[in-house]
């Protein structure tokens, strides 16, 4: 404290205050106020004329600049200023008691600025952070995070309840309350919560992990809940969907093995019948006729299989050509007019007047139309109605397939076409299918550009499937050589060839059909053996194994082209691998065709219905290892040797 006394107002001092003066001090004791702090008085010289008047004044962490140590230092300071009075009662000085703050300002304004970089940090924080307050839980900060969770909407100042009212009675409320009386925190996972995120929305569910921590004050008492927490939403979400499809899995292989037994227990029952002696032709013909059904049945399953994982993997490629639409529905109705006929259904269609034209691959889109067809067969029951529509559009075509059968749940008909999801199915699992038709049917038809949905009205009110397919024009003079026929041509003459497998069943079987065709076969297992009968036998045709045991079929029809026997000789790769990409490995190779197992009568008739003796001096030209370059036909990829001049040709030409 200091005393300024008297008309000069003499500058009287404590030894408390002496520490303020420092290098002022004793210099400063009798000395006039203005001058023992003749920076200051500017700023002070107002309030003491205020109490010479006679008024009292207080003051707290004011600041002021010191000259300490000879430098100019900034210290705050809190004070009182009254009017001292002399005998008369009149005032004659100033009374000051002081104290300096300037070490509990710097800390203050560093407290301070370290909140607001700790508020900053949460602000941008990207989990969910908010501070309630006081048993009523008032919102006293929320981060981005949490408003981009609950919406942006003000929620400072106000109650958990005020601010966020539908969350009453969801538990949020309860778990606050028992964390503020308790004093023990609370940790949520995966915690679902129903949120109006913008006014007039509607309600929509998040899932939050979350942490309700007390913040306690210096005597050990709750005062509010730190909330931190992340929206997990994606990950619940992403987590349901994975066991979902792990379900659906288990379902489908459970599935599969069922479908592959069911035709798997006549074609054994058949052979049986068929190895005992006496057996009449009638019986013959009838376990002959089981056998090539359940064969085919098999062989769509495994297609069916082969073509989902080719599109999921992106390895599909569409032969890109104008094809008539009408034409495509006709063959697809045909392919599965048996289906109708089994289950007495009763098929109707209306197609608009042709020709209308869309780009894409005439095989694929036969495969689309006659999934959806039988899809309807088979959840039709017997006596029910199956229609089929084609209607043109100014930009697309539109194709509807619809049906009074079974229909289709509302909680399946948004994963209708998701892999391995089928409808409810009857005990003798009749319908049969492995779930994949659909979901191969969307994946074509967004590769042709198009769209596919399906509606029903519920269970037992029928089903329609919709398919929308860009239009494309096509000029006149171009449309007669579209859709090229693909039946296969009249056999030609008995031929000599070459059947080479390590499977002695399957070369076999093989030969026996060939033989019954009318043509000399010989067999061989191996690759060695296959080359020494090849030079016996000059085979116009060989069949040849890829999988051998002592040498691949790529490297043995290498071999092939260097023998004069065989070099100018038609090659066929036969193996269970069908991808594109082995496609083009054999034609590499040097073979012309590529079948893949198990072969159709079909596709061997063909194989062995078109000129197949090259001429010689084209053998010298291939070498080792080149590939035999070939035109192919539009609809069966049929080869015509390279060097014969090229043209387009029909199957049976």
């Amino acid at each position: 404290m200091f005393l300024a006394w008297g008309p000069e107002l003499t500058f009287l001092y404590n030894d408390a205050y002496s520490r303020i003066l420092e290098d002022k001090h004793p210099s400063a004791l009798g000395r006039p106020f203005c001058q023992v702090w003749e920076d200051l008085w500017p700023q002070v010289e107002p309030i003491v004329r205020r109490a010479l008047e006679g008024q009292s004044e207080y003051y707290a962490d004011v600041p002021f600049t010191l000259r300490r140590k000879g430098l100019p230092e900034q210290a705050w300071f809190t004070f009182s200023y009254s009017p001292l009075r002399d005998d008369a009662g009149e005032v004659a000085g100033v009374y000051c008691a002081c104290t300096e703050t300037t070490g509990l300002v710097l800390s203050q304004r560093h407290q301070r600025a370290e909140y607001l970089r700790l508020r900053d940090l949460f602000q941008q924080a990207p989990g969910l952070i908010a501070i309630v307050r006081e048993p009523n839980h008032v919102f006293d900060f929320a981060n981005d995070a949490y408003l981009r969770l609950v919406g942006q909407r003000e929620l400072i100042g106000k109650s958990v309840l005020d601010a966020l009212p539908e969350v009453a009675g969801q538990g949020f409320v309860e778990l606050l309350d028992n964390v503020y009386r308790s004093g023990e925190p609370y940790i949520g996972t995966g915690v679902a919560v129903s949120l109006q995120r913008a006014t007039a929305s509607p309600m929509e569910e998040r899932f939050v992990d979350f942490i309700y921590q007390p913040i306690r004050n210096e005597h050990g008492q709750t005062t509010g809940i730190f909330v931190e927490g992340s929206d997990v939403t994606e990950r619940v979400l992403a987590n349901k969907a994975l066991l979902e499809g792990e379900r659906r899995k288990d379902e489908f292989l459970a599935m599969l093995a069922h479908e592959l037994r069911n035709p798997l227990a006549p074609i054994r029952t058949a052979a049986e019948i068929l190895k005992r002696p006496g057996v009449s032709a009638d019986i013959v013909r009838r376990a002959s006729d089981i056998l090539s059904r359940q064969a085919a049945h098999m062989t769509e399953l495994v297609n069916d299989l082969l073509d989902v994982s080719r599109v999921n993997r992106g390895l599909v490629t569409l032969r890109d050509e104008p094809v008539d639409l009408p034409s495509v529905l006709d063959e697809a109705v045909e392919q599965t007019q048996s289906w109708f006929g089994q289950r007495d259904l009763h098929f109707s269609a209306d197609l608009a007047p042709g020709p209308l034209f869309v780009s894409g691959d005439r095989t694929r889109l036969v495969q689309v139309f006659s999934n959806i067809l039988q899809n309807a067969a088979k959840y039709t029951p017997a006596g029910g109605h199956v229609s089929l529509t084609l209607r043109a559009e100014r930009a697309q075509l539109r194709v509807a397939v619809a049906d009074d059968g079974v229909g289709i749940h509302p909680d399946l008909l948004p994963h209708l076409f998701e892999l391995f999801t089928q409808g409810q199915r009857t005990p003798d699992r009749s319908q049969g299918g492995l779930g994949l038709g659909l979901s191969l049917v969307k994946s074509l038809v967004a590769l042709h550009q198009g769209t596919v949905c399906a509606r029903s009205e519920g269970v037992g009110k029928g089903s329609e499937f919709v398919v929308l397919l860009p239009r494309a024009e096509v000029a006149e003079d171009d449309r007669e050589r579209r859709n090229v026929d693909a039946q296969g041509g009249a056999p030609g003459s008995a031929l000599n060839l070459l059947v080479v497998d390590d499977n002695v069943d399957a070369a076999e079987t093989l030969r026996l059909l060939l033989e019954m065709m009318g043509h000399a076969v010989s067999v061989a297992h191996t690759g060695t053996a296959a080359l020494e009968l090849a030079r016996k036998c000059a085979p116009q045709v060989l069949f040849l194994d890829i999988g051998l045991p002592d040498m691949e079929g790529y490297e043995l029809v290498r071999r092939m082209r260097l023998l004069p026997e065989t070099a100018a000789s038609t090659m066929v790769a036969l193996t269970g691998y069908g991808q594109r990409e082995d496609r083009e490995k054999a034609l590499r190779a040097g073979f012309d065709r590529h079948l893949v197992k198990p072969l159709s009568i079909d596709e061997l008739t063909k194989v062995v219905s078109v000129p197949h003796i090259r001429p010689r001096a084209g053998a010298q030209a291939l070498g080792r290892g080149q590939p035999d370059v070939s035109l192919r036909d539009e609809a069966e990829n049929c080869a015509v040797p390279a060097y014969v001049r090229p043209r387009k040709v029909r199957l049976g030409d």
